[in-house]
This record gives C-alpha cells, sequence and structure tokens, in this order.
C-alpha cells in the first residue's frame, strides 16, 4: 500500500455549509473526505446536474481501484472570517417576495396575485409565474480563513498524481497541496488512539472502535480521537492509520 501525505493550505477562504442557524452558514474547521476525493480529481461530478448523487458510482469505483482519502484536519488554532451576504439584484427594479427575489426584464412589468408574481409581457397577457428560489436571500457566513493548513492522507494500491493546487467548497477556493510519499509497514495494535479526523462510515469491520469524539457534519459524521482496536499502517513519523478503509457506500441504494 502506498501512503501520500497531503499538506493543503487555503489560499483563499473556503466554505462548506457545515451548520446552518436561521440566516448563519457556519463551516465546522474540517475538510471531508469525500468533497477531497473529487477535488484531488480523482472522481469527476457531471459539469450538468439534475439533482442525482452519484456517490455510490463515484466511489464505488475509487474502491475499485484501491484508493481511499481520509478527512484533513486542521493543524494548530483554526482561523476563521465572517462575512455578510445579501442577494438582492443589481437593478433599478426588484420586490422582495417569499423565498424569491422578483426582477423584470426590460420591456416587462411585474404582477402580482395573491402571495405570487407573475411578470407580464403584454396587455392581456396572463404572465409567467415566477419560481420559487432555494436560496438564502441575506445572512452572514463563517469561512475557513487564507492561511489554514490541514493534512488529508491519500491510500493507494498504485501509484498516483495528486495536483498541486485543487479548489474546495460552495465557492471553488484555491488551495495548495504538498505531497509527500512516506514509508508504511503494517502492524496489529489495541486500543491505540488516532486524534486526527476518520470517517467512520469507512473503517472496515474487523477494527474495534469504542470511544470518540463525534463531529455532527453532513453528508456524514466524522470522528476524532478515536481508541481503536485492530490492524493499522504505522508511518516513519509513528502516525497509525487504519488498514483497510475504503468509502462507505456499498450499502447505499
Amino acid at each position: 500500500m502506498r501512503v501520500y501525505r497531503c499538506e493543503l493550505m487555503l489560499m483563499e477562504a473556503t466554505f462548506f455549509s457545515s451548520r446552518e442557524v436561521s440566516n448563519f452558514y457556519q463551516t465546522e474547521p474540517l475538510i471531508g473526505n469525500i468533497a477531497l476525493a473529487y477535488a484531488f480529481g480523482f472522481c469527476q461530478a457531471p459539469y450538468f446536474n439534475d439533482g442525482t448523487i452519484y456517490y455510490k458510482e463515484h466511489l464505488g469505483a475509487l474502491n475499485e481501484r484501491g484508493i481511499y482519502v481520509t478527512p484533513a484536519t486542521i493543524i494548530g488554532e483554526p482561523r476563521f472570517t465572517l462575512v455578510q451576504f445579501n442577494a438582492q439584484a443589481d437593478a433599478y427594479w426588484y420586490a422582495m417576495a417569499n423565498n424569491v427575489i422578483v426582477t423584470r426584464p426590460d420591456g416587462t412589468w411585474a404582477e402580482k396575485r395573491g402571495a405570487a408574481w407573475y411578470i407580464k409581457r403584454h396587455p392581456g397577457d396572463r404572465g409567467q409565474k415566477v419560481g420559487l428560489e432555494n436560496r438564502p436571500q441575506h445572512g452572514r457566513i463563517r469561512m475557513l480563513a487564507i492561511g489554514n493548513r490541514a493534512v488529508a492522507y491519500v491510500l493507494s494500491r498504485e501509484s498516483v498524481s495528486i495536483p498541486h493546487y485543487i479548489r474546495l467548497g460552495k465557492f471553488m477556493s484555491k488551495a495548495r497541496v504538498v505531497v509527500e510519499e512516506v514509508a508504511a509497514k503494517e502492524v496489529e495494535r489495541e486500543g491505540a488512539v488516532v486524534p486526527f479526523l476518520l470517517n467512520p462510515a469507512d473503517l472496515p469491520p474487523d477494527v474495534e472502535l469504542t470511544v470518540f469524539d463525534l463531529i455532527s457534519v453532513p453528508p456524514m459524521p466524522l470522528i476524532r480521537n478515536a481508541r481503536l482496536s485492530g490492524r493499522f499502517y504505522q508511518l516513519s513519523d509513528g502516525t497509525l492509520l487504519p488498514a483497510g478503509m475504503r468509502f462507505g457506500v456499498d450499502q447505499l441504494p
């Protein structure tokens, strides 16, 4: 098994919607392993998406190739950037409606009937109803700040190429990646504490998980400071990685 240590440095503020409280959108101090699998280019999301989720197909293909990526753990104290936003239109006329900001193209006018708005193009036209949009209209965003560093590991049966620059998060923010292939040997351990982030759904069935800190984030809760027993890859610096990890998508419908 080849093991690559990947140190990420954020070159732009990075946003993942880890938690939403009213109009406050928070990024937890971590980077999920599914996001990294796509960012590293191991699997490709379709350019046009009709809402279909392809995790089972894409990550299942990585399992067949023997490629796995751990979540990225922030090094040291995480730093955040707090910004405000609004989605108001930059137009002469607009109206704030329920779950939508109504605008009208030149040469048309808007008419409100009940709770709905309609765009009319000529007299007598019943108008086209303005559809609702599932997006926030205003709020605050807590993002990971520029300069945060994080470490993730890539495990692969064969040699893989990992890009030196990637894009992350909702805003496709830039991050630099320093990759180092490290020596590893397989060992057995009882009650070993793994201080960095792991995805519990990806642990092999022969690894015994006893206690851990749970971090509830979508699409899968992560764990930290886990006490594990079983087979590990021991790296040259003493780091222990559970052996046999694979993306836990086999049971998805």
